[in-house]
């Protein structure tokens, strides 16, 4: 399990450490941050899969992600007696991200992204390139426990003996070396820690229009996992009746609506067409005649019951298009996929949130409440004390 997260300059997120709990709600008012940190966190998972520097390509190059604020404010920009201006830059650009493990038998990473030296030309001199990265045991970074040690193009690993043994192999400066360097006897840690961040899922604002895929019948297979945009939805829900958790299902959908019941029904092609029966009504009526609502609660229902719960599971607002008196049992529903896998939500509906305390029990919710200030975000509700201690990997 995932103790924190760690961002650095990147967009308002100038130097955040998030504390991590088995389900932790990260909220704040709209612009506080909070989009930032689910997209972080998607950065992050995408290393693991050589999708990193792409990423950012797509979000404008690295110098669009950038923090914007200068490098530092002077004491008396902040008791307000001088304007926010620039400094002069006494640290490297960079893009800065990391999580630590929960304990000593658990891994943390970080990654340290910049620009190119500006020599020799080349038609590539705006991409990124990744600078550092670290791999330990622990919750937190320190010389002797730093299992795998990259540094521009070169890699080194500890070996059984704990020394240092320098990889033949030059990392490129547009790769990660979690995915160019995957051998299970040098690097087993590296291997496991790769596999574990590719497992990460992420759900974001689920279609729900009349032209939504999961409104259509699809052609089904087995589907343990929910697809992102909720294509496989009647395929997934039969999976989770055939061969996962049938009775949460009924318990999810009934505590939702009262009475109602959901089937699926395979059509001699093969496709599956999602039906629901509710409480009043003589026919069931197709996914195609469902509410919003309804549809995206459905969708809910599929990922968070998963036959195959992932490591992490993160949900950004979960809530939308939700009707208020939906959210108690949306609540409840995250709470007990949260007993199953790691469960972050970021989200601003305080009922949601209402719920998700009152269902936690034992779990011990964390609360993150983010917060603006001078442009950079900052949690507004722990002491310094209740953030985890954060070491980056010196250049």
């Amino acid at each position: 399990m995932l103790s924190a997260l760690a961002i650095a300059n990147y967009r308002s997120l100038r130097q955040l450490t998030v504390p991590l709990g088995r389900l932790t709600v990260v909220t704040g008012p709209n612009g506080s941050g909070k989009s930032s940190v689910y997209r972080a966190m998607r950065l992050l998972a995408e290393i693991a899969s050589g999708g990193a520097v792409r990423s950012l390509v797509r979000e404008g190059g690295l110098a669009s992600t950038l923090w914007a604020g200068p490098e530092r404010f002077s004491a008396a920009v902040l008791r307000g007696e001088a304007p926010v201006q620039g400094t002069v830059r006494s640290e490297p650009v960079n893009l800065r991200l990391g999580f630590a493990g929960e304990g000593d038998d658990d891994f943390g990473y970080a990654i340290d992204i910049g620009l190119p030296p500006p020599v020799p030309p080349s038609a590539f001199s705006h991409d990124p390139e990744i600078k550092r990265e670290a791999l330990w045991s622990g919750p937190v970074l320190r010389p002797a426990s730093q299992l795998v040690d990259r540094k521009g193009p070169a890699l080194r690993v500890r070996d059984e003996a704990g020394r240092w043994v320098v990889v033949e192999r030059r990392i490129p400066a547009f790769a990660s070396m979690m995915t160019e360097y995957a051998d299970p006897r040098a690097a087993p840690e590296m291997l496991s820690l790769r596999e574990r961040m590719r497992s990460w899922r992420f759900y974001d604002h689920f279609r729900s229009d009349a032209e939504a895929p999961a409104r259509s019948p699809q052609l089904g297979t087995y589907t343990p996992v929910l697809a992102n945009d909720g294509a496989d939805l009647g395929a997934a829900l039969q999976t989770i009746r055939e061969i996962g958790d049938s009775e949460a299902l009924d318990l999810a959908l009934d505590d939702a609506f009262p009475g109602a019941r959901v089937e699926v029904a395979a059509g001699p092609d093969g496709r599956f067409e999602v039906r629901m029966h509710q409480h009043g009504l003589l026919r069931a009526l197709s996914a195609a005649e469902l509410s919003d609502g309804t549809m995206r609660y459905l969708l809910w229902i599929a990922a968070l019951l998963s036959p195959r719960p992932p490591s992490l599971l993160v949900l950004n607002e979960p809530e939308t298009s939700l009707h208020p008196d939906l959210l108690p049992a949306l609540g409840r529903l995250i709470a007990q996929a949260a007993a199953q896998t790691q469960v972050i939500v970021v989200s601003h509906a305080t009922r949601l949130i209402a719920s998700l305390e009152a269902a936690a029990g034992a779990l011990a919710l964390q609360s993150v409440v983010l917060e603006k200030h001078f442009g950079a975000t900052r949690i507004a509700n722990l002491d310094m004390g209740d953030i985890p201690p954060w070491h980056w990997p010196a250049r």
